[in-house]
């Protein structure tokens, strides 16, 4: 949600573990903090990007969920897109 404060996404035990994250990205001591955790059935892959303007300068948050379940079955290689 753009605009929205990333801490009300959040169950309220977890809302500390985004405030870390989020000192560090303003600490400039990070730029991405990664999780994955198994939610009904599927492994979803958190990523937490810092957003800085062109002086550095923190701006914000980037928060990016995605299923990564079927990306873990892949094996051996896809070279061509399949018309």
């Amino acid at each position: 949600m753009i605009g929205r404060k990333i801490q009300n996404c959040h169950p309220p035990d977890s809302v500390h573990i985004v405030n870390q994250i989020i000192e560090s990205f303003k600490a400039g001591t990070k730029k991405r903090a990664r999780f994955w955790i198994p939610y009904k059935e599927k492994l979803i892959l958190i990523d937490y990007y810092a957003v800085k303007d062109k002086e550095e300068n923190y701006r914000g948050v980037i928060e990016v969920s995605q299923d990564i379940s079927e990306i873990q079955k892949i094996k051996g290689e896809k070279r061509l897109l399949d018309i």
